[in-house]
C-alpha cells in the first residue's frame, strides 16, 4: 500500500506545510488527483473512502466549539446531496450558533445565528449536527422553492424523516422567517420522490391547479416486467417525466427512454409529457398546458418561485393518441 497523504486524514491549506507540502505542491497534487477536496481549504488523499467519518472529520477541522453544522451541510453529513445545482462546488460549510453567541466567522464557512431547541440538535462523532426534522423544516423555509421541496424528498425518500411529523413540526414555528413557504412544501412533500428533477417537476404541476399526480407508478407488461414512470396520472394514461441533464442527455439514455415510452405507447396507449430544465424553469408555458390538457385539467398561471411565463413553447405530449377511454423574524 503505498503511503497515504498525512496518513489519510484531512488536514487543512495552514497545515499542509507541516505535513511537507507547500502551496504549489499541494495545487499540483490536487490537479494529479491525488488530493480531494473536501471543503474550501480542506482536503484529504484521495485514495482514503468518502465516507460519513472522513466528511465529519474534514468538517471538525472547521467548526467552532460554539457551532452547530446545519442546512445543507448536515443533508451532506447524512449521505444527502442537496445543494442548489450553483451550489454543488461551493463547499462551504454551513454552521449556525445560538442567539447571543458569536457568529461563524472562519473564511470559507457560512454561519449565522439562530433559535434553535436542544432537541433539535444531535452530537454525531464529535461534531453537533441539526436533526434530520430541523434541519429538512430550515431548508423548506431558506431554499428556493422547488429546490426545498427536492430537498425534503430527499429526506423522507432517505427515510430519515416521517411527512407528518414533518406537518406537525412546522406547524408549530412560530415567527421564523420563511415558515409559510415551508408549510405549503411539508403538506406535498412525498417519499416516493427519487431525484430532484422530479420534485421540481411536480411542483410545477400543484402550482398549475393540477391534481397531484402518482410518483414512481409501477407498470408490469405481460411478461411480468416492471417499468416506473415517474409522475404520472394512470387513470387517464399520460406519464409526465423529466429528462434531467445528468442522466437523459447522450444517446444511450436518450435511446434507451424513447424505446421504453414508446413500448408502453403501443402496447397500452400511454402519452408523454416530457419536462425539462428549461421547460420547468423557463419561460416556455406549454408544459403546463400540455400537462393540463392530457390530464383533462385547466392549468393555472405560474406561481411566485418559477420564472413568469411568456407566450410561445414547444409542444411537449409525445407518443400516441390513447385508446377510447376517459415584526421578529426568527432566523
Amino acid at each position: 500500500m503505498p503511503e497515504l497523504i498525512n496518513d489519510g486524514s484531512p488536514f487543512t491549506t495552514e497545515h499542509a506545510p507541516s505535513i511537507g507540502l507547500t502551496p504549489k505542491m499541494l495545487r499540483l497534487r490536487l490537479d494529479q488527483g491525488l488530493l480531494r477536496r473536501e471543503f474550501r481549504n480542506v482536503y484529504v488523499d484521495a485514495a482514503v473512502p468518502d465516507s460519513r467519518r472522513t466528511r465529519l472529520r474534514a468538517l471538525a477541522l472547521v467548526t467552532p466549539d460554539n457551532a452547530i453544522v446545519c442546512d445543507e451541510t448536515a443533508a451532506w453529513v447524512r449521505g444527502l446531496d442537496v445543494f442548489a445545482p450553483g451550489r454543488r462546488r461551493d463547499l462551504a460549510p454551513s454552521m449556525l450558533v445560538r442567539h447571543g453567541t458569536a457568529r461563524v466567522e472562519r473564511p470559507g464557512s457560512s454561519g449565522r445565528q439562530a433559535i434553535i431547541d436542544p432537541d433539535d440538535v444531535e452530537y454525531v462523532d464529535g461534531l453537533f449536527v441539526t436533526t434530520p426534522l430541523r434541519t429538512a423544516s430550515d431548508l423548506l423555509r431558506r431554499m428556493y422553492r422547488p429546490y426545498a421541496l427536492a430537498a425534503a424528498d430527499a429526506f423522507a425518500h432517505a427515510g430519515l424523516i416521517d411527512v407528518d411529523e414533518m406537518i406537525d413540526y412546522v406547524a408549530r414555528l412560530k415567527g421564523y422567517r420563511g415558515i409559510v413557504q415551508a408549510r405549503s412544501l411539508a403538506a406535498v412533500v412525498d417519499a416516493r420522490t427519487q431525484a430532484p428533477g422530479e420534485s421540481w417537476q411536480r411542483l410545477r404541476i400543484l402550482d398549475a391547479g393540477l391534481p397531484p399526480p402518482t410518483p414512481q407508478f409501477e407498470v408490469v407488461d405481460d411478461f411480468g416486467r416492471s417499468y416506473f414512470i415517474d409522475l404520472p396520472y394512470p387513470d387517464v394514461l399520460v406519464g409526465t417525466e423529466y429528462d434531467g441533464r445528468e442522466f437523459h442527455t447522450d444517446d444511450r439514455h436518450r435511446q434507451h427512454d424513447r424505446e421504453r415510452r414508446t413500448y408502453l405507447s403501443d402496447l397500452y396507449g400511454w402519452r408523454w409529457v416530457i419536462g425539462t430544465r428549461e421547460r420547468i424553469f423557463g419561460d416556455d408555458v406549454s408544459f403546463r398546458a400540455r400537462a393540463g390538457d392530457a390530464a383533462g385539467h385547466h392549468a393555472v398561471g405560474a406561481p411566485v418561485g418559477h420564472t413568469p411565463p411568456a407566450r410561445g413553447g414547444n409542444p411537449l405530449v409525445e407518443g400516441r393518441q390513447p385508446p377510447p377511454r376517459r415584526h421578529w423574524v426568527r432566523r
